[in-house]
């Protein structure tokens, strides 16, 4: 993924750079601002159509996962592409027809 070999070189180049069990918690960080986000947008719930989320904190909690791909050295599109296939796999694997019952 040509993102996570840039995110690579910035952590390289920059004072950012922290150990695994950090930078997991950077991730959590990043998407429990979104999740406050989302609170707060849609009144806590109350008001789903007023849910509005910043481009740049999905930016952010993005750059935290996949620094912590870097540092764990898992290469983020194959991470992505097993999970497409488990997704895909389970598509319709739930439902049932009226008959099946």
């Amino acid at each position: 993924m040509k993102r996570q070999q840039q995110i690579a070189d910035v952590l390289s180049q920059s004072d950012i750079d922290t150990p695994p069990a950090y930078r997991l918690l950077d991730v959590v960080t990043e998407l429990g601002d979104i999740a406050a986000t989302v609170n707060e947008t849609t009144g806590y719930g109350t008001d789903s159509a007023a849910l509005s989320v910043r481009e740049e904190e999905l930016g952010d909690a993005l750059f935290a996962l996949l620094a912590l791909c870097v540092q764990l050295d898992i290469d983020a599109d194959a991470a992505l592409t097993s999970a497409l296939t488990k997704y895909e796999g389970q598509s319709g694997a739930s439902e049932t027809s009226e008959s099946d019952g």
